[in-house]
């Protein structure tokens, strides 16, 4: 059994302690990583907050990527020691008929995670003075070191720094992959991304790549909006100029055939419902509270053959999808360090979600090796 040092939070709303836990050994199939980088999502703040539930103790963090440094039994030898992984939060077992039917993402294990804070058997590897501490995500990687299944991991190239391998394995995933595996083909067609953060920023450049155009950005945030016309964005739309739908089209008469809402509120989902021109689709990326829900005028929905569907981290099969997200990194395609924003020590996690409160640009990466920036 080891002991790490980890960000605990014992309660819905309070603050996150650092604590050492206690972290056992790898069970069968499952592996031990050493944490580089750790990015601080909306969904972790929706956990903290307690607008989505989990069980309490629990480390959070899902967004992540580091170094193998222990195998347990009966792990397949695809992985070893040594080799450098990104951490996904939707494991897939390969076997249940979602899988087999290359619907990974709705494997019948993710829900088993989100619901026990455990791994694939619904236990968990931590605790702290003999209590139990609970996984979020079956990741937790606001740690120093993790205990996850091997189906959790994807190899990362050496030459992929941490930062860029542990949000692509959330944000860049979900918002890439929305384009690429839901949206697909849109050369010359008008597209509007709803919010400009990690996961709206990583459609924008999907979007971009597929030939979107117009490709419009909505966000509040000035230094965003920024951000996303240097990315791509053709025309941006600060929603303080007045009501999104009419700004949309004031560019676009007939509407939008694609919007994509990755904020996750039921007005700004409304609004790209409205959009919309016939035949067009609202894809619901973005979280929000448990029990939310959003109104659709039924006629319009049917008169004129509007869709709203919703896509889980960007409908992906992260085992194909990462690595073409790595390779266009690499050529320049995919510029993914302009997503990157400030680096915290763990012991600086609060300050962390108090500047993605504040709206910062920029998803902010945790260092769960450093406490105030002392190794």
């Amino acid at each position: 059994m080891a002991t790490v040092n980890a960000a605990v939070l014992r309660e819905f709303g309070g603050a996150l302690q650092v604590e050492q836990i206690e972290l056992d050994p790898p069970g069968r199939g499952e592996i031990v990583v050493q944490i580089e980088a750790a990015g601080v999502c909306h969904s972790d703040l929706h956990y903290l907050q307690g607008d989505l539930q989990c069980p309490l103790p629990v480390v959070p963090g899902h967004e992540g990527a580091g170094r193998v440094v222990q195998l347990g039994e009966g792990v397949s030898g695809d992985i070893a020691v040594g080799d450098r992984v990104a951490l996904l939060w939707r494991p897939n077992c390969g076997r249940c008929a979602n899988c087999v039917a290359g619907k990974p993402i709705m494997c019948e294990f993710g829900p088993v995670q989100a619901r026990s804070g455990g791994l694939l058997d619904g236990t968990t590897r931590m605790s702290v003075d003999g209590e139990r501490v609970h996984h979020l995500l079956g990741v937790s990687c606001f740690s120093e070191r993790v205990v996850v299944p091997e189906r959790s991991v994807v190899r990362v190239p050496d030459d992929i720094p941490a930062a860029v391998a542990a949000i692509a394995g959330c944000a860049v995933i979900t918002g890439f992959g929305v384009v690429r595996n839901v949206i697909g083909a849109c050369l010359g067609e008008p597209l509007v991304v709803l919010g400009a953060g990690g996961v709206g920023l990583a459609a924008v450049m999907g979007a971009k790549l597929a030939g979107a155009n117009p490709l419009i950005v909505i966000d509040v945030d000035e230094a965003k909006l920024q951000l996303a016309a240097e990315l791509g964005a053709t025309i941006t739309i600060d929603v303080r100029d007045g009501d999104i739908v009419e700004q949309v089209l004031s560019h676009v008469p007939d509407g939008v055939l694609w919007a994509i809402e990755a904020i996750g509120r039921p007005e700004t989902l409304n609004s790209a419902f409205r959009m919309l021109k016939p035949g067009g689709t609202a894809v619901a990326v973005g979280l929000g509270r448990v029990g939310q829900t959003v109104d659709v005028p039924i006629n319009e929905l049917v008169q004129r053959q509007k869709r709203v569907i919703g896509s889980l981290y960007g409908s992906s099969i992260p085992q194909l999808d990462l690595p073409v997200i790595f390779e266009l990194y690499r050529s320049g395609q995919l510029p993914l360090d302009r997503l990157i924003g400030d680096t915290y020590p763990l012991d600086r996690i609060d300050d962390a979600f108090a500047a993605l409160k504040a709206g910062a640009v920029g998803r902010s990466i945790i260092d769960p090796s450093t406490i105030q920036g002392v190794p």
